[in-house]
């Protein structure tokens, strides 16, 4: 089935009926009046990013570093494909939702499959995901709460969400409002983090009882210090003590563990789970054919096909 090219019908996110009109600057509800404005070519169903502007702050200043079409390598594309376990073949003339779309490192992936992609961030990330990909016809992007979604069920072929839930309130909660969104038939995955990062980085643990807290450019800065760290962490016997210390990212390109630490160290909320947790959600869903992917904790599965 091909879904490229039909209609998508938006939905209020205020009074809940779809089949909203497009305006000059704006889409529109008949029903309730709300209007929901387009700024920098971006629809916006929500006025605040809440507790989400340390990834407006971090995906606006490092838009195109894990960008595969900026930095020449294939390492997005990679990270897509482990952690859902899916085939780019099977995404063309697809519908596709990104969760979390950030700057939009995976979208352009699916963009590229020739998937029809629909990005959503609570953050202005998407602005910089706008500034990558808007200029694509099959890249769609929203300014929006994955609690509050301005789409109808059963829009979306395939739905991914890879690193994003475990920085929402409720992890289970946001997963759970994602699936009436999929087509019967269709395919979800999620990527959150381990549990087992809580006892590998216990350092970290606590010091983002403080860092999250903190102003953000500061924040940038003082997570420039993975840049050298890298190389004591690395060091036989201590580097065992100072990773377990102060965790920083062991990304061997220098600005990749700049960026990961401070996207480690600077979000409001990061839960952690298991596999057995996360498939229990799934089967709490009606998912069907649940997996597990090798990198923990990804899981994907399949809505069951309509009767």
């Amino acid at each position: 089935m091909t879904t490229t090219g039909t209609l998508l019908a938006l939905k209020c996110t205020g009074c809940g009926v779809a089949g909203l009109t497009r305006r000059a600057d704006a889409w529109a509800c008949g029903a309730c009046g709300r209007r929901f404005p387009v700024v920098a070519g971006v629809p916006r169903f929500v006025a605040d990013q809440y507790y989400t502007g340390s990834f407006g702050y971090q995906w606006n200043r490092f838009a195109r570093t894990q960008l595969d079409s900026a930095n020449g390598s294939s390492r997005s594309r990679d990270t897509f494909l482990l952690k859902t376990g899916w085939r780019l073949e099977d995404l063309r003339g697809m519908r596709v939702l990104d969760a979390g779309c950030g700057m939009g490192r995976f979208a352009e992936v699916c963009a590229d499959a020739g998937a029809e992609i629909h990005g959503v961030d609570l953050s202005v990330a998407v602005e910089a995901a706008h500034r990558n990909l808007g200029q694509r016809p099959n890249v769609h992007l929203y300014q929006a709460d994955i609690m509050r979604l301005p789409f109808v069920d059963e829009t979306f072929d395939f739905i991914y969400s890879i690193g994003v839930l475990h920085h929402t309130p409720d992890t289970r909660a946001a997963f759970l409002r994602l699936c009436p969104l999929l087509k019967p038939g269709g395919r979800i995955a999620i990527w959150v983090y381990t549990h087992e990062l809580g006892r590998r980085f216990a350092g970290g643990e606590l010091l983002r009882k403080v860092t999250p807290r903190l102003p953000k450019r500061w924040l940038l800065s003082a997570s420039r210090v993975a840049v050298p760290l890298y190389h004591v962490h690395r060091l036989p016997a201590v580097g065992t003590w100072t990773s377990w210390l102060v965790p920083t990212s062991l990304d061997p390109d220098p600005l990749w563990r700049w960026l990961d630490t401070f996207d480690w160290y600077s979000p409001t909320y990061q839960w952690k789970h298991t596999y057995e947790e996360v498939e229990r959600w799934f089967a709490d869903a009606g998912l069907t054919d649940i997996r597990r992917g090798e990198f923990p904790v990804s899981v994907w599965a399949v809505k069951p096909p309509a009767r």
